[in-house]
This record gives structure tokens, sequence and C-alpha cells, in this order.
């Protein structure tokens, strides 16, 4: 995958790890649409970044991701890439009484996975035209080996992963190529509810997605995730 003279739209992309990912590909020469839901933190953000737009909007509703598909195809038609990234995780347990297990999960679910089928679904067509693009998903090393203080998040990663996947065997004859990007606990303002400053620095994500776009490597495991992933790996080769 060609990893300059790209169009590259970020979702999640004001903050930690959409944030490292734009700069990094704003550093190699492509052209960066970064989006999230505050203005203020989008207006920062951009003030980092060379050859970098922003579209204000929560992908998570409906509507507004109707919205942030249909500017893309209007204003911006040469985009090629789209990295799913933005992502919602409550930290609880389910053996708490009142812990508001359904509330958080439909939320983390529609987040972290319905909304990302759609947006590709709409996205689709128009990633179907072009000589070579690209479909990021951001899961987690939790959609592999789920931890008990974010039991809905790790499912909704688990969901993720497995669409992605799918996905991918679907468009393996397509010119659209399919990542999944796996990190462990990386130390964000997303992740400091549940001990994100133990995590690894977001760059060291980006940095991994970059060598596995100059690598044609679909599978991105990043840290810790490397291990668990060599477990799952060997397990299936053992099957197959």
């Amino acid at each position: 995958m060609n990893t300059t003279n790209n169009t590259v739209f970020i979702s999640g992309g004001s903050a930690g790890i959409g944030l490292e990912i734009a700069k990094l590909f704003s550093a190699k020469g492509n052209k960066v649409i970064i989006n999230g839901r505050n203005q203020e933190r989008l207006d920062k953000a951009l003030q980092q970044l060379d050859n970098a737009v922003a579209i204000q909007g929560d992908l998570s509703i409906e509507s507004e991701r109707i919205s942030i598909a249909e500017e893309l195809k209007q204003n911006h038609p040469e985009v090629n890439i789209i990295i799913n990234n933005a992502g919602a995780a409550y930290a609880y347990s389910l053996n708490e009484i009142g812990n508001n297990a359904y509330e958080y999960a439909a939320n983390e679910i529609n987040t972290n996975y319905i909304a990302i089928i759609h947006f590709t679904e709409l996205l689709l067509p128009h990633l179907l035209q072009k000589n070579h693009s690209a479909i990021v998903n951001i899961t987690s090393i939790v959609g592999l080996l789920p931890i008990k203080d974010v039991p809905t998040y790790s499912a909704s990663k688990a969901a993720l992963h497995f669409y992605t996947q799918s996905l991918r065997q679907s468009l393996s004859e397509t010119t659209i190529s399919v990542f999944e990007v796996m990190p462990p606990l990386v130390n964000t303002e997303f992740s400091a509810p549940i001990s994100g400053a133990n995590g690894i620095p977001p760059k060291e994500v980006a940095d991994e997605l970059l060598t596995a776009f100059e690598n044609n490597q679909f599978d991105v495991p990043v840290g810790q995730t490397k291990l668990v992933y060599a477990v799952f790996q060997e397990a299936m080769a053992k099957l197959t």
C-alpha cells in the first residue's frame, strides 16, 4: 500500500492514536482529514498538521454518519483511505448491582461496531472506484483476550475483529486492502479510566501502521498484542 499521496480520513483524529496517525501520514505527504465531535479539539489538532482539514461530527449518530460520508464524497472525492479509530469504552464490573451494563454495552456496540459497519457500507462504492484504497479498523488486544474491567468493550472489539476479517476476505479480489490494528493498552486520555498511563505511547501504534502499509501486512498487532496474536496464529495453524 502506498504511504504517500493518499487522502486519509481518520475518525477520532483530534487526540490519542488518531492524532498520532494523522501526524505521521501528514508528514509523509498525504492529505489528512480528521474527524471528531469537538470542534475546539479539532482546531487544536489542525495546528499540529500540514495539509489537513477537519470534519466535525459524531459517527455514532446515524444522521451525522450519513452527512460525514456525503461530505467526503462531495468535497473530498480523492479520499482513498478510511481509518476507523473513534471508539467508546466503559470500565466497570459485571458483578455490580446497577452497573448500567445494558446502557454501556449499547453505546459501545453502536460506536465500536454498528457505526463502523454502516460507515463502511456508505463509502464502499466510492472506495471501489479507486485504483488503490484501504480500510483500517482499530480493534484491541481485548478483542482477542478479554479482560473483566472492560467486559462489553472487549465484546465490541471482538465483534469488530471478526467483521474486519470477514470484510478482508470479501474484498480480497478488489482494489481495497483491509487492515486491522490491534493495540494493547495505550497511554491516552481515552484510556485514562483503565490505567492508561501504564500503556504504550500512541505514536508506537501509528508507527506500526505505517510499517504495515509499507509491507502490505494486513494484521497489525502492536506491543503485547504480538504475543497473544502469535498464540492465536499457532492454534489456527494446527486446526487447518
